[in-house]
């Protein structure tokens, strides 16, 4: 059934009106045309999905649309301010954390929820939260790298 939902992704409001059923990250990709959230796995089960929603990490391809409405949406596309990138995409760019890059919208809008809710984490802490986000080219240690040093950018 079709509803007329609003969105504000990225700080840019919008009126969508769809099946309401439809998931938050098939809105992102096919109607706002963001394709920086992937497509993973479409159960929730590998985090490639993710993005904050009312500064909340969740997984898009779980969330109907209709859950949304009234919401505030960041994606990997509105983390950079102008030419500056967020401090996660930079320390991920340091630390060379991806190797095909498909995970890694995923990572860094996880990262970016856990150090909003813990700046300073331990190893364990990083590990636990990053435990919803699957790469599947075994890139954990940089990916662990890239957590600790946005963490320490980001107190800075």
């Amino acid at each position: 059934m079709d509803a007329t939902v609003n969105l504000t992704v990225n700080g840019v409001k919008w009126t969508v009106t769809t099946d309401a059923e439809r998931s938050v990250l098939e809105v992102l990709r096919e109607e706002l045309h963001l394709t920086g959230t992937k497509y993973g796995c479409g159960g929730g089960r590998c985090g490639t999905c993710a993005v904050l929603m009312d500064g909340k990490r969740v997984l898009s391809c779980t969330i109907p649309l209709s859950e949304a409405d009234g919401k505030a949406i960041t994606t990997i596309e509105g983390l950079a301010s102008g030419d500056s990138l967020h401090p996660v995409q930079e320390a991920f760019l340091e630390e060379g954390a991806m190797q095909c890059g498909y995970c890694t919208s995923g990572m860094i809008m996880a990262t970016v929820a856990l150090l909003k809710e813990k700046p300073r984490p331990t190893d364990e802490e990083i590990v636990s939260w990053m435990n919803v986000n699957l790469c599947r080219c075994n890139g954990y240690p940089k990916i662990l790298n890239a957590v600790r040093r946005a963490a320490e950018k980001m107190r800075r």
